[in-house]
């Protein structure tokens, strides 16, 4: 189906949320008409904002707002839905766009299978009204489909387009930034200055790519941990390691979105402090992993955030000369340091995925940690 289409049976106006791969036809057809941050649609930090900022618009507007996401955000936008919009509270109207990732009989990657297998009956549970949308969909029976439902919204309840596959079409958008040093390439620099540290990686392609360079140089996987999915607490992990593992050193690979999605844990992290933390946070200002739409980096100043909530040292780097300089002066850091590092958009079209398991990559990090 063709987004103007679904524009158009949808009779939205407002949109947010966070973009997933599956949706990428919807998040470029709202980038190419309204931006990433406008009134008529914002690119949120998370699910659970994305909730928030819908029942604004419907607080000042009246109207039903659209909130698009993949299926595993659901983790995040539970509480706004059962404590905020749900009908027995507010009762907000709010149609919900989801990406069906891990859905039943089709395989996937292992972090999306159990949370795949549980989303239509959690959104049953919470009386979230939805509809399946397939390649063979038309826009007169989601038309038709929604001409039924605007009576359960009327009344202050919420329904869901659950998203397969290639259901969706627009023509694809280009997305860049003006950063020459590629992720990869900071990851195989960074892997240098390691030495035996504890590396954990963060959700999307920088743990893939982490993967691969390993794999390139010969070395086991003993000392990383890939993130592979709960977005955004990748942080945590690492300084939970770091705390119980303090003769460790422990360095963490974050990306921008992570870092927004939940960027209250940058303030428990320098609460915490520990002296054996190194974050480095790989900025790209974008959504790479799910098609590369922009992220709110570009109006945030990670460096000035990171000191100002406590971690001692802090560098940025956008070349590799400075990304060499600062991670010499790092690793002889005995404080809670912070890198940025400045990277394009881009990966190498033959970037493969882990070839072990959750299980196997738990299995093979914690002898280390307890070494």
């Amino acid at each position: 189906m063709n987004v103007n289409d679904l524009i158009a049976a949808l009779g939205t106006e407002f949109y947010t949320g966070v973009p997933d791969s599956k949706l990428r036809p919807l998040v470029d057809y709202l980038m190419d008409t309204y931006g990433a941050s406008s009134p008529a649609h914002i690119i949120a930090a998370n699910e659970g904002n994305a909730a928030a900022l819908a029942a604004g618009y419907h607080l000042a507007t009246g109207k039903t707002p659209l909130v698009y996401l993949q299926n595993s955000g659901l983790g995040n936008i539970v509480n706004p839905m059962l404590s905020l919009l749900h009908e027995e509270v507010y009762g907000i109207p709010c149609v919900f766009v989801i990406g069906w990732r891990g859905e039943p009989d089709l395989h996937d990657e292992p972090q999306h299978l159990v949370q795949g297998r549980l989303t239509l009956p959690l959104l049953e549970t919470m009386g979230v009204k939805t509809m399946v949308l397939t390649r063979e969909s038309t826009p007169t029976e989601l038309a038709t489909w929604m001409e039924e439902i605007r009576p359960h919204l009327a009344g202050g309840g919420q329904c869901a387009l659950l998203v397969r596959d290639g259901a969706l079409a627009h023509l694809k958008r280009k997305y860049g930034n003006a950063f020459l040093l590629r992720r990869e390439e900071a990851i195989a620099h960074i892997l240098d200055a390691a030495g035996d540290a504890v590396i954990v990686a963060t959700t999307g392609k920088t743990g893939r790519e982490l993967f691969e360079l390993r794999e390139a140089r010969g070395e086991d996987h003993a000392h990383d941990f890939l993130t592979v999915g709960s977005m955004g607490h990748a942080g945590a992990i690492a300084l939970g390691i770091a705390l119980h593992a303090p003769a460790r050193r422990v360095i963490l690979l974050d990306g921008d979105g992570a870092a927004l999605m939940h960027m209250g844990a940058l303030a428990t992290i320098g609460a915490a402090a520990p002296p054996n933390l190194t974050h480095i946070l790989l900025n790209n200002e974008a959504h790479e992993s799910v098609g590369g739409a922009p992220t709110a980096a570009h109006s945030v100043d990670f460096p000035a955030v990171a000191a100002a909530l406590g971690y001692r040292t802090v560098r940025t780097a956008a070349t590799v000369d400075e990304l060499t300089r600062a991670l010499e002066e790092l690793q002889g850091s005995r404080a809670l340091s912070f890198l940025e590092v400045r990277t394009a958009i881009g990966s190498r079209a033959d970037l493969g995925r882990p070839t072990t398991t959750p299980a196997e990559n738990k299995a093979a990090l914690m002898p280390t940690l307890r070494g």
